[in-house]
C-alpha cells in the first residue's frame, strides 16, 4: 500500500529554517510524473508550495521562491523541503503529495498520493 510520510516540523521563529523530509512507501518517487509539497491553514484552502517534475524542472509558489527549495533523493526514496527565511504567514500545514494536481483541499479525496501532513508554526 502506497504511503507517504512526512517529517521535519516544528516551531521556529521568524528568520528560522526548518528542513521537511517525505518517505515513500510503494511508490517510487523519482520516478514519479510530478511530486510536490503544498500547505494548508485552518479554515484556508490547500496551496500548491513546490512541484518537482519527472523532466527535473521545479515550480515555486511565488511567495516562498527564493527561500525554499525543494528536492529528492532517490536512493532514500525521499524528497526534501528546504524552508529558509520563515516567515509567521508560512505557519500551516506541510503535506507531500504525488499526481496530485492542483486540489482545493489537501486531501487524497481528489486523486493522488497524500501524506497525513507536518505542522509547521513560524513566530515573530
Amino acid at each position: 500500500e502506497v504511503q507517504l510520510v512526512e517529517s521535519g516540523g516544528g516551531s521556529v521563529q521568524a528568520g528560522g529554517s526548518l528542513r521537511l523530509s517525505c518517505e515513500a512507501y510503494a511508490y517510487n518517487l523519482t520516478g514519479s510524473e510530478e511530486v510536490g509539497w503544498y500547505r494548508q491553514a485552518p479554515g484556508n484552502e490547500c496551496k500548491l508550495v513546490s512541484k518537482i517534475y519527472r523532466r527535473r524542472r521545479i515550480y515555486y509558489n511565488p511567495f516562498v521562491e527564493g527561500r525554499f527549495t525543494a528536492s529528492r533523493d532517490s536512493t532514500k526514496n525521499t524528497m526534501y523541503l528546504q524552508m529558509n527565511n520563515l516567515k509567521p504567514e508560512d505557519t500551516a500545514v506541510y503535506y507531500c503529495a504525488a499526481e496530485a494536481g492542483w486540489p482545493d483541499d489537501c486531501t487524497s479525496s481528489g486523486g493522488g498520493y497524500w501524506g497525513q501532513g507536518t505542522q509547521v508554526t513560524v513566530s515573530l
